[in-house]
């Protein structure tokens, strides 16, 4: 059997994996929704979702982190990883132990083609094609602002870090009528204080990962920022480009509703 991972890349399997390996939280917790509690072995220490997977399985260590050694003790037959999260380094360490599916996704419609060839090579068509339409059935429903705001989205900070204009982040902020100020640049770039002024953003969204932006960095920045709203957001729904999309346009409408009250 042979299938294509989102790097066009050729995986060839004798049979549909019973051993399965995911570098990925938001593609962990999708395995999960896709029926595979069986089949997962060993996920990272940021795969959090579900609970009883973060408490039960096999920690391979972080994103970036890949204990290979651990990974090549438990013989998977499949490894789940992405472009983005994981290193180029050890994603090559990988390719001897077992093969290795890589998605990479900067929109929606690439999640829903994510969730269409995981749900493929699991041998889960059904659960995905199912668990894609209930998503794109959900997305008809995302109440988009009629007057699209300037925005902000801020990562990290020491230093502050942003996101491109070819990121999913970018393309759900665009569904929810929220316009990315630094839409002109790539990935996530260090921005500064001063560029951030530049830019003259209506709203400054702090994300909850990676970097755990709290109320108090909401004060700290408030000071250089009097005009501006700003505000806590849930980063994995904006940034989970699985399952957890069936959660995020009830979020995305009450963070919008919020967002229009205040501009009132």
């Amino acid at each position: 059997m042979v299938f294509q991972d989102q790097l066009n890349r050729e995986i060839e399997l004798t049979d549909f994996p019973k051993r399965i390996i995911s570098l990925v939280p938001s593609q962990t917790e999708l395995l999960y929704d896709l029926g595979l509690e069986d089949e997962v072995i060993g996920i990272t220490k940021f795969c959090i979702h579900p609970t009883k997977w973060f408490k039960f399985k096999k920690r391979i260590g972080g994103t970036k982190k890949i204990d290979i050694e651990l990974v090549r003790e438990l013989k998977p037959n499949l490894i789940i990883a992405n472009k983005e999260e994981n290193t180029k380094e050890q994603i090559e360490q990988l390719f001897a132990i077992a093969p290795v599916w890589i998605s990479d996704v900067s929109c929606l419609s690439g999640a829903f083609d994510m969730i269409e060839k995981i749900g493929a090579i699991t041998n889960k068509v059904e659960s995905a094609t199912n668990l894609n339409t209930e998503i794109q059935q959900s997305f008809q429903h995302l109440s988009k602002l009629e007057m699209p705001k300037n925005v902000c989205y801020l990562i990290w900070q020491n230093p502050y870090m942003t996101i491109g204009g070819d990121t999913f982040i970018n393309d759900i902020l665009q569904r929810c009528g929220l316009k990315n100020v630094f839409s002109d640049t790539n990935r996530y770039p260090i921005i500064t204080i001063q560029e951030m002024k530049d830019a003259n953003p209506e709203i400054i969204l702090l994300s909850s990962e990676p970097y755990p932006f709290k109320a108090k960095h909401i004060d700290a920045l408030q000071l250089q920022f009097p005009n501006t709203n700003i505000k806590l957001v849930d980063g994995e729904m904006f940034s989970w480009y699985g399952s957890r999309l069936l959660k995020s346009v009830n979020y995305f409408n009450s963070l919008l509703k919020e967002i229009s009250l205040e501009t009132c």
